[in-house]
């Protein structure tokens, strides 16, 4: 009988130890369902490290390996991303809550929008594009969205801010032609984002489990198919956390999947996977 041999040893101490490095650094908690993955994504860290095991790897960002923890951490998240995914977020933000913000914040003319775990860029480009279609031409708001994730290296493609074009293809005609070029000669096939749009958005690399370094208040934040990661303990903080940086009645865009039913009792549901924060 014939048995797949690794490439690397991979123990079960291996996995305990990796499962609490990534628990401590991100939040992350690895079920035993996710050992193959872990074993895949890193794999490669240890090619490139010329390391025969994972024993020494784990060592290595145990003892405190700046540079290979941030690599670490990259290679484990998870970047699934579109444009106007989960498009009902997107029409409740451009037909209500947007519309309702300019009424309510006349004085003020300053909204905050935060999206939380913004991978590659999509979600921050689209919320961008909401802003600018129902800003009045010309308006003298002060908009500013902040967009964050853990991981460097897809926040390096968000601020670059050039796709490939089938990653717009979900993306209408119109906003097409508004809010992208596309590329000629050797940047054929690619199209860039609108300076327009980059200028409403901050990226920031943030870990969402130490303290934030920003206090708020913000007024919309998105935080979409993230928490899912986290076991219940680390999601009722987090969302409690939610609350305390958003302003009286600022609402919360959770993924489809989840939930802050029996999580916290700061929000509100209004709609599919829309929170409004209570007084």
């Amino acid at each position: 009988m014939v048995h797949n041999v690794r490439e690397f040893a991979f123990t079960d101490s291996d996995f305990a130890r990796l499962r609490a490095l990534v628990s401590q650094h991100t939040g992350i908690a690895l079920t035993d369902t996710k050992r193959e993955l872990v074993y895949s994504r890193l794999a490669r860290r240890l090619r490139q490290l010329g390391l025969a095991s994972f024993a020494p790897y784990c060592t290595r960002l145990e003892e405190g390996d700046a540079a290979e923890l941030v690599q670490f951490v990259n290679a484990i998240t998870t970047n699934l991303t579109a444009f106007f995914r989960e498009g009902h977020h997107f029409d409740y933000l451009a037909t209500t809550l947007l519309p309702e913000l300019l009424r309510t914040k006349t004085a003020s003319r300053r909204l905050r929008l935060w999206s939380a775990g913004c991978s590659t860029g999509e979600e921050p480009y689209s919320m961008a594009m909401v802003v600018r279609e129902v800003l009045p031409p010309g308006s003298s708001w002060d908009v500013k969205i902040l967009a964050t994730d853990i991981d460097s290296n897809v926040l390096a493609t968000a601020r670059q801010g050039i796709y490939r074009a089938d990653q717009v293809q979900g993306v209408s005609l119109q906003r097409l032609r508004r809010w992208f070029s596309k590329g000629i000669g050797a940047n054929t096939g690619l199209v860039r984002i609108s300076p327009v749009l980059q200028e409403l958005i901050t990226f920031r690399q943030l870990n969402l489990m130490p303290p934030w370094p920003m206090q708020g208040p913000f007024d919309v934040i998105f935080c979409r198919n993230v928490v899912i990661y986290f076991d219940k303990a680390r999601q009722q903080a987090l969302y409690e956390r939610f609350a305390e940086v958003l302003g009286a009645q600022g609402h919360l865009f959770v993924g489809h999947s989840e939930s802050l039913y029996n999580m916290t009792k700061r929000f509100t549901l209004i709609g599919k996977t829309i929170y409004r924060k209570c007084q």
